[in-house]
């Protein structure tokens, strides 16, 4: 079966109501481009620095994200999630995905991603499969807490975090990447 004939996956937020933007940058990553493989699970599995800014004054706090929409699946794949950062929290550094969650702020906590391990799995393509899309996404929030308002926790899915999250996002920044591995 050759994957690589499959159409591509529209943008996984393209069909949500729409919300304002605003930046998100890395010095890790670059959109558009592909990602270094020392955030592959080939590689060093490392999850990339992040920071954001230009978000609503009413932000409360944040979710990030990290998804596959690519995956040969017919719900993609979520590499990483994280809920509950502060809203004066506005970066995470190299390795904050780390499954002990010790670089995450307090009150912050990661799910688990959908190999079942909490914190960040890195890109990791079939091989020959066409070029992945890694969908990174900060999101700001109306709320302080989802594990508060949605009774969400570390064992909840990612789609349960996004879920819920939908209903609080005031704004949302993406960075998108891409990885593939040769046959």
């Amino acid at each position: 079966m050759n994957l690589d004939s499959r159409p591509t996956a529209p943008d996984p937020y393209a069909s949500l109501p729409p919300v304002p933007t605003f930046t998100i940058t890395s010095t890790d990553l670059t959109d558009g481009e592909p990602m270094p493989t020392t955030h592959a699970a080939e590689g060093d599995d490392v999850s990339p620095a992040l920071g954001w800014s230009g978000f609503p004054e009413a932000t409360r706090s944040f979710v990030v994200s990290c998804f596959d929409p690519d995956a040969p699946t017919p719900a993609g794949f979520w590499h990483w999630t994280v809920a509950d950062l502060p809203a004066s929290v506005t970066s995470l550094p190299r390795g904050a995905g780390a499954p002990d969650g010790t670089e995450l702020p307090d009150g912050a906590f990661h799910v688990r991603h959908d190999g079942g391990a909490p914190g960040w799995t890195g890109a990791a393509p079939p091989p020959g499969d066409r070029t992945h899309r890694y969908v990174l996404a900060v999101h700001a929030l109306d709320v302080d807490s989802l594990a508060e308002t949605a009774s969400l926790n570390p064992d909840a899915t990612p789609t349960a975090v996004a879920f819920n999250a939908l209903f609080h996002t005031l704004a949302r920044a993406t960075l998108t990447t891409t990885y593939r591995i040769a046959e």
